[in-house]
């Protein structure tokens, strides 16, 4: 049996992961290809426990946030990533990796090797085969959110907080071209959907084939 593919969607808030995610396994269902959405911190009865708690009260020590989303994402990996891929079910993923490295790393100014480090005790070798960053400018973005309801506490942060962390997204796209792909969140739905399953295409069904 052939192992599934790990695709994760990042960028900011409002940038449209949640749908896109979707769609793409709407997609791939009907090419007969086996597709889990999951999203983090959750995707398991501890994430979302972590998720709940996270949202309602911030840590005063950054390094404690960080190791709440690790320890989630640890079970998230252990528990739903590696045994879907392992039955080659194709995994998608609201979430993963890098949306820490920009949070918890750019944002709170953690060293970078520290957030590797626990990467590579957590996640390794499951690495994405392909990473999705959904861009938009962060005034279009909270936007965006105000209007899905509620703000949670990232939602809510300040129009600066949201250009950094757009900073940081693109930076990852920059550093790590061979497993992201930047695609302009801000078009219409249908037109990120099509620049989703282009890339998704390119990288990874030609390669199955």
């Amino acid at each position: 049996m052939q192992r599934g593919k790990f695709i994760t969607f990042e960028g900011g808030e409002g940038a449209g992961k949640s749908t896109q995610a979707k769609r793409l396994a709407e997609r791939l269902g009907r090419l007969n290809i086996p597709a889990l959405v999951t999203r983090e911190p959750g995707g398991t009865p501890v994430g979302e426990d972590v998720r709940a708690l996270i949202l309602k009260d911030r840590p005063t020590d950054p390094v404690t946030e960080l190791l709440l989303f690790v320890a989630a994402r640890a079970e998230h990996v252990t528990s739903v990533i590696r045994p879907a891929l392992d039955e080659g079910t194709w995994v998608i993923s609201d979430r993963f990796i890098d949306s820490t490295r920009v949070y918890q790393g750019k944002r709170y100014g953690l060293e970078p090797e520290f957030i590797r480090q626990l990467e590579r005790y957590t996640v390794a070798p499951d690495y994405p085969d392909l990473t999705l960053i959904l861009d938009l400018p962060a005034s279009a973005g909270v936007e965006r959110a105000r209007q899905r309801g509620a703000l949670s506490r990232y939602d809510a942060e300040r129009l600066e907080t949201h250009e950094r962390l757009r900073e940081g997204f693109l930076e990852i796209a920059t550093e790590e071209p061979e497993r992201c792909v930047l695609i302009d969140g801000s078009l219409p739905l249908s037109s990120v959907e099509t620049a989703v399953w282009q890339a998704v295409s390119a990288h990874l069904l030609a390669e199955a084939k």
